[in-house]
């Protein structure tokens, strides 16, 4: 392989499981794996300068915010921390600091060590000792607005205690007590929606939730660590110590057991302590970040565009265990994704017995030569679905056979494809039995069309016995059909027909998300429902008018257009159509868009704006009659350009294409629509 091949064959890896990371909150391979792959790219660009992207993953901080709320810029980066695995790391670091300070290496440094809280990072904005903003961490930069849902979480204040500065960011980590997550697992497998894998992953789903008298049901609690004020403001604090005293002076929420230590004796000592200790919380910890307590230092050290030079997180390693691989078999999902896992000998692990394990996806069982009979490491880092780390060495008997990926699929036997860069083998026949069971879960979850009542079990039931076969089918269902089911009685029937019926009138937004097209999660349908109004005028639009909606890239707009184009897909939007689902929100009046002041124009936006988000700018445009799109053309009308514009404004520039500065584009939107 030669290094062009594998750089790309670890920015693939890499771009995948950051997507599951970041977007999806379903992390794949733990976060030592992740690094590994990371620290292997690195390594590698380093070593051949000509392979440097700037669209590799190591040239940027973090990963994109989620779908579904609206964008916020944070008061300076929040960025991510550099991870250290072992004593000689954490030596090397202070090693590090030393020599940027230019002290000797023995220098008795002063630190302070926080459990590393397992949960979501927040930024909690207080305007003169009241709570004004909430935002997640998103890509370091840009975050989403939760602010509604901070509210409801009791552990943090709304107003702060005593004399609180006039303007402070204060950064945390929200997350849900062990105890809280058990139960909110159990929820969820009884409303046949899949369990979250760890309380990390709960957390985030949870405060992503739209409903905040959900959340507040919840039980997620928080800690705070860190201020951030304006540029401007005098300094405040001469220590990280004084800092954490004054978050919990001022009601903040502050894990207790942290520590200032003195030099990296102190430090060992901390960290070996809970490496045990830790079992006994509440909450779930993977780990210490340690930091130098005196901030003058730290402004001294700075940050590189990644990580704080003052500060790492020292991790603690994940419970494995071994046992022998039975075999490889592969599941289905209801996207046609087709992924293998692991039927193992039963193990003992993190308190429960094992019998099966995630393998990712082929590429990781190559990579890790993962072979059927091998005895293999399984690992359980907090999570619920446990993961094969690789084969025992040494201890292979012979030379078994590789594992292969079937070329069918197991349930329908449909012949597998594999999309050009991807890493995940599909079942791309819409009416196998696998993916319907798994699409009408979706369908039915409260993140789409919010059925009440319509469990795994259930599900399973319909489709086994032929009476469901896609998302139309269940509008035609009786209390008598679903009576006559096993553990089904009249009133649980009764209840189900009529959460059905209520659904007929669900938003637009929810029917796209619900009949799932690869790749639309919440935000992209909300943004199609919005700027099509119906599923009609959807399924007449060119990939080119779908591309043009904000939020909605080539990749998307692809994905819409095929799922629109299947013969299959077209007759059950009729059939659901037919049954009374709402398949409109509003209807556009042509000869009123004709009017409108941009009509028949088409704009990009770059960089950031000041004065709105660009999701904001792009409806603006949309209201008045223009379409927003992707990338700059020849017959793009004018790019409106805001701070650290990209190559779009290279390529306006190419092309001849108007630019509009933010003044320049507030006075074009403040014309008057009719």
């Amino acid at each position: 392989m030669t290094p062009q091949e594998r750089a790309d064959q670890l920015r693939q890896l890499i771009r995948h499981h950051e997507e599951r990371y970041y977007v999806h909150d379903a992390p794949e391979i733990s976060d030592a794996e992740f690094d590994r792959l990371m620290r292997d790219l690195i390594a590698l660009e380093r070593d051949h300068p000509e392979l440097v992207d700037p669209h590799s993953p190591t040239q940027r901080v973090g990963g994109r915010p989620s779908e579904g709320f609206e964008p916020a810029a944070h008061l300076a980066p929040m960025l991510s921390l550099e991870n250290a695995y072992n004593g000689d790391e954490l030596r090397e670091y202070h090693a590090r600091i030393c020599r940027a300070l230019a002290v000797p290496e023995d220098t008795r440094l002063a630190y302070v060590a926080e459990l590393k809280i397992d949960g979501l990072s927040i930024a909690l904005t207080y305007e003169r000792g009241r709570l004004v903003r909430g935002v997640t961490r998103g890509d370091g930069v840009i975050g989403e607005d939760v602010t509604t849902n901070v509210r409801v979480i009791r552990a943090i204040p709304l107003r702060l205690r005593g004399a609180a500065p006039d303007h402070v960011e204060i950064r945390g980590e929200v997350y849900l007590p062990r105890a809280a997550f058990d139960r909110m697992n159990q929820e969820r497998e009884a409303a046949g929606e899949p369990a979250f894998a760890n309380p990390r992953n709960a957390a985030a789903g949870a405060i992503r939730t739209l409903d905040s008298a959900a959340v507040a049901k919840r039980g997620l609690r928080a800690y705070t660590y860190q201020m951030v004020f304006p540029p401007d403001a005098a300094p405040h604090h001469q220590t990280h110590t004084a800092v954490l005293e004054s978050l919990a002076a001022w009601s903040c929420p502050v894990e207790p057991h942290w520590r200032r230590c003195d030099g990296l004796d102190q430090l060992a000592a901390y960290i070996e302590h809970w490496r045990t200790a830790r079992h006994d919380l509440h909450f779930d910890t993977d780990g210490v970040v340690v930091k130098l307590d005196e901030l003058a230092l730290r402004e001294r050290l700075g940050t590189t565009a990644k990580f704080p030079r003052w500060a790492i997180a020292y991790k603690f390693p994940a419970e494995q265990a071994r046992t022998r691989l039975i075999r490889i078999d592969v599941n289905v999902g209801r996207t046609g994704a087709v992924t293998p896992f692991a039927v193992l000998e039963p193990v003992r692990l993190s308190g429960t017995t094992i019998q099966m394990a995630t393998l990712h996806n082929e590429l990781e069982v190559e990579r890790r030569d993962i072979r059927p009979g091998d005895l293999v490491i399984v690992e359980k880092g907090g999570e619920i679905i446990p993961k094969v780390i690789g084969p025992v060495p040494d201890a292979r008997e012979g030379d078994p056979p590789k594992w292969r990926m079937p070329a069918a699929c197991p349930v329908c036997q449909s012949a597998l494809v594999k999309p050009e860069d991807e890493v995940i083998w599909r079942c791309d026949n819409v009416s196998c039995p696998a993916r319907i069971r798994r699409g009408l879960l979706h369908f039915a979850s409260r993140r789409a069309m919010n059925i009440e009542g319509l469990g795994e079990s259930l599900v399973d039931q319909l489709v086994t016995t032929g009476v469901v076969h896609d998302y139309a089918d269940l509008f035609r269902l009786s209390a008598d059909q679903l009576a006559a089911l096993d553990r089904m009685g009249k009133k649980s029937a009764a209840n189900l027909v009529e959460e059905i019926d209520r659904s007929r009138s669900a938003d637009l937004w929810r029917v796209l998300h619900g009949i799932g097209i690869r790749h639309v999660g919440e935000g992209g349908a909300k943004a199609l429902a919005r700027a099509f109004g119906s599923i009609a005028h959807l399924r007449r639009a060119p990939v080119e008018a779908i591309e043009g909606v904000e939020d909605v890239g080539p990749v998307v707009a692809r994905s819409v257009r095929s799922f629109l184009d299947e013969p299959p897909n077209a007759a059950m939007l009729d059939r659901l159509a037919a049954a009374g689902v709402k398949m409109e929100s509003h209807a556009p009046n042509a000869s009123l868009e004709a009017t409108l002041p941009l009509a028949g124009q088409t704009y990009v936006i770059t960089g950031s704006l000041e004065s709105m988000s660009r999701q904001a700018a792009a409806e603006e445009i949309i209201r008045l009659g223009g379409k927003v799109s992707a990338s700059v053309s020849k017959k793009t009308t004018g790019l409106v350009v805001g701070t650290d514009a990209g190559s779009k404004l290279d390529r306006a520039r190419a092309l001849g294409v108007r630019l509009l500065d933010e003044p320049a584009f507030l006075a074009l939107i403040m014309k008057p629509a009719p």
